[in-house]
């Protein structure tokens, strides 16, 4: 008796796991003085299904919004802040972003992917670690890019 009900409390826990998902960001601010043309205007893409197992049902953006994110020209006075080794980010947080050393405050840039040439543009999160130290990107960003899910991809980073 004592097995079974250890048995059922062991199965509720797992299944109420699936209830708890870390909580996404809320899009950051535009920062302060910054011009209305390097602040995107699209709506945000909705969070993932707690059910969500795939690339395609944790990936919430729209055609139009990986179009526009993709066609993103370079920005005035856009500069090249470097280049990175960059890992898929947390697939429950939707939207186009980036977390990386290479920012110490959010602001709207792109990324670029050389091996085959696609450019996204993203929101640049500071991910609090040094420079060098990798970054985390967006599964949808990625899927625009045309880089792979479960590799290093290296990119090149540009700020605004």
């Amino acid at each position: 008796m004592l097995r079974q009900v250890t048995i059922a409390a062991l199965v509720l826990a797992v299944a109420g796991c699936s209830q708890f998902r870390v909580p996404f960001r809320k899009p950051a601010d535009p920062v302060a003085g910054a011009p209305m043309e390097t602040v995107a205007a699209e709506p945000a893409a909705a969070v993932p299904s707690p059910t969500a197992l795939t690339p395609e049902q944790f990936d919430t953006t729209t055609g139009e919004q990986r179009a526009a994110a993709a066609a993103a020209a370079p920005v005035s006075g856009e500069s090249r802040l470097g280049t990175t080794i960059a890992s898929l980010g947390d697939p429950a947080d939707p939207g186009f972003w980036a977390e990386t050393g290479l920012v110490s405050e959010v602001r709207q840039g792109r990324l670029e992917y050389p091996a085959t040439g696609k450019s996204v543009a993203v929101e640049l999160r500071p991910s609090g670690g040094a420079p060098g130290s990798g970054t985390r990107v967006s599964l949808p960003a990625l899927r625009v890019l045309e880089a792979p899910l479960t590799d290093l991809p290296e990119l090149v980073v540009y700020g605004g």
